[in-house]
């Protein structure tokens, strides 16, 4: 039987600490909430690896590492009000719920986030909202946010997604390579109402569903 209060232990100070994640608050969330919960129990051996767990359907639960470094460069604060896309089975908005006033999780398979729902109300998490949709185009009538964390790889951010972050709000996700290699992290900020981005470290799974870019014209 797997240990996994050792697991988690092992993966803060063997996969989280070396590479970055030195925020003490997220730490301590991380080391105690039990990420093997948000995953089918045919899985659960596995929640700690370092790696993508593949949940089905084109879906991916994201590695811890970059899940966390993704959170912290976010910096949540305690009177933020935070959306998760591509929630999936709601350990990223587990984690928020912690950190942020409020969490508006989005997911587009109904499956997963039923799962999502209970798991976060078994944990007693009652700060999220789930909402069954297009995880694409997020959840408009709780906008603006002042955290939005999209769960997964994307080839761009889709601007209804971005239209929805408040003024100084902060947007992370992973913006993949065109070319189909490593994609990268990246903070987006809205300052005087216009959203710029930087890259933060590499990073890279399989694209999210759902979320291919806009159609181009061409000559």
């Amino acid at each position: 039987m797997t240990d996994f209060a050792l697991a988690r232990r092992n993966m803060v100070e063997g996969q989280l600490r070396p590479n970055r994640v030195n925020n003490a608050g997220l730490l301590a969330i991380l080391a105690d909430l039990p990420r093997e919960r948000f995953l089918p129990e045919a899985l659960r051996s596995v929640a700690y690896a370092d790696d993508d767990v593949p949940l089905g359907n084109g879906r991916y639960m994201m590695e811890p590492m970059v899940l966390a470094r993704l959170i912290q460069v976010l910096q949540p604060q305690a009177e933020d009000k935070a959306m998760v896309v591509a929630a999936g089975r709601g350990y990223g908005a587990a984690i928020l719920a912690r950190l942020a006033k409020s969490v508006t999780a989005v997911e587009t398979d109904a499956s997963m986030a039923a799962a999502a729902r209970q798991t976060l109300a078994d944990l007693g998490l009652a700060a999220v909202e789930l909402v069954v949709g297009q995880a694409e185009q997020g959840a408009a009538a709780g906008a603006p946010y002042d955290v939005i964390l999209i769960e997964g790889v994307v080839r761009e951010v889709p601007k209804t997604i971005s239209d929805q972050l408040a003024e100084g709000g902060r947007l992370a996700t992973v913006i993949a390579d065109p070319s189909g290699a490593l994609g990268v992290a990246h903070l987006y900020v809205k300052q005087g109402g216009v959203v710029s981005g930087r890259p933060l470290f590499d990073a890279g799974s399989p694209p999210l569903p759902g979320f291919a870019p806009p159609a181009r014209f061409t000559f």
